[in-house]
């Protein structure tokens, strides 16, 4: 009895050693992959960017499940229990309710696209700052002699067409609209080098963090992997392990080496079969680029179009990288994790926006907006960094720029 009572804590004290020999040897190998010790916890928040964290900051929910489907522009968001968001307004997006008909009393800006945009806006809950908001409203009178309203019709992993798709919606209930976008849009044009097909609506990137590029098993496997992750990190015990992390990190990286939808082969009607190139078109590098930027062009032109024939003001504005227009700082490149976009990559696909311009069509180039700025801005590999009360210095320079800009194409008094 004796024996096997010793041979138990022996078998027991054996297991925590081994367990304790993998931890340290995690934290030696992250430790020299990183040049400095970091926390297990600050790693798993690595694994979601900051635009998705913060959404499910303080809560046990994921942002998955903060999600709702909408008829028209795949997914918004609710304000259901227990993961509703509080600030969710009448369309399910964020903070101001959408007007069904054009208000008297303001001047209604609409700024749409993903991530960025919605940041720029605010999407916080009072007494969050509203960047662009405040600096319209300190800075210029707006063409109704009313204070500007600007709503947040941006939300995460959204790209054209459901910029274009929202903006149709509610033409008639604005007087002016922009575009912040380019950073999501750009992943259908990694298409170009890696011969992927095209699919306007579906980019996770912000949804779940080990997405890189368009494709859906990649999509499916970090939705899945982000969700562990998530899962992990809630746990006292495995939420401070380096180990787990790694575990984490590895089965991600082997799982993106397979075909996760190897049976769709044998069903007529897939997800790669509803947005699969033309054959002609498929495997053709520059076919693939032309292709996704007449798309790209398409809908923006779309934009204009309808704004037209609304009496609508425009703007477009291709947002800044990481990858480019900035020497980044040693903690933005830890920041960043890898997931920076393709410089050249990125930067073909603005010019051939800036093409439009030749149409007449007001497309801003922000490119550049942070070359001149040393310190850290990026807190991850495209959002700006806030505070705990939701105020930031990239995203003051970025309203004070936009405004400058649409000041010049609104024609816009100065105070």
């Amino acid at each position: 009895m004796k024996q096997r009572i010793f041979g138990l804590i022996s078998l027991v004290i054996g297991i925590v050693m081994a367990l304790a020999a993998i931890e340290l040897t995690a934290i030696a190998w992250l430790y020299l992959e990183e040049g400095r010790y970091v926390s297990a916890e600050a790693l798993f928040q690595r694994t979601q960017n900051t635009y998705v964290r913060d959404a499910t900051k303080g809560t046990n929910c994921r942002y998955v499940d903060t999600l709702y489907p909408h008829p028209y522009l795949a997914f918004v968001h609710h304000g259901n229990p227990p993961c509703g968001l509080p600030n969710i307004n009448n369309i399910g997006l964020l903070n101001t309710d959408f007007p069904t008909i054009k208000p008297t009393d303001r001047y209604v800006v609409l700024i749409t696209g993903g991530s960025v945009s919605s940041q720029l806006a605010q999407n916080w809950p009072a007494p969050a700052p509203r960047f662009l908001e405040e600096e319209l409203n300190k800075r210029f009178v707006s063409p109704n002699g009313k204070p500007f309203l600007v709503l947040n019709g941006g939300d995460g992993a959204w790209k054209e067409p459901q910029s274009f798709i929202l903006f149709s919606m509610y033409a008639t209930s604005v007087d002016a609209v922009l575009t912040l976008d380019g950073y999501n849009e750009h992943y259908l044009f990694r298409s170009y080098t890696e011969e992927r097909l095209e699919r306007p609506l579906s980019n996770f990137t912000d949804v779940n963090p080990f997405v890189a590029d368009e494709n859906f098993g990649d999509a499916a496997i970090g939705w899945v992997m982000g969700r562990i992750a998530g899962t992990l990190a809630q746990m006292p015990l495995l939420g401070h392990s380096h180990a787990a992390y790694m575990v984490v990190r590895g089965i991600e990286a082997a799982a993106k080496g397979k075909d996760v939808f190897k049976a769709d082969k044998n069903k007529k009607t897939t997800l790669n079969s509803i947005f699969a190139l033309p054959a002609d078109i498929k495997g053709n590098g520059e076919k693939v680029f032309a292709t996704q930027l007449m798309l790209y062009q398409k809908y923006t032109r779309a934009i204009e179009a309808v704004a037209k024939d609304n009496n609508v003001k425009t703007a477009y504005f291709l947002q800044p990288v990481p990858s480019w227009g900035k020497t980044l700082t040693e903690e933005e490149k830890r920041a960043a994790g890898g997931n920076l976009a393709d410089p050249v990559l990125y930067r073909r696909m603005v010019d051939g926006m800036l093409t439009l311009r030749d149409r007449g069509m007001a497309v801003f180039d922000l490119g550049d907006m942070l070359k001149d700025v040393p310190e850290t801005i990026y807190a991850d590999d495209i959002h700006f960094i806030r505070d705990a009360k939701g105020d930031s210095k990239g995203y003051r320079m970025m309203a004070r720029i936009v405004a400058d800009d649409l000041a010049k194409t609104w024609d816009l008094k100065a105070k």
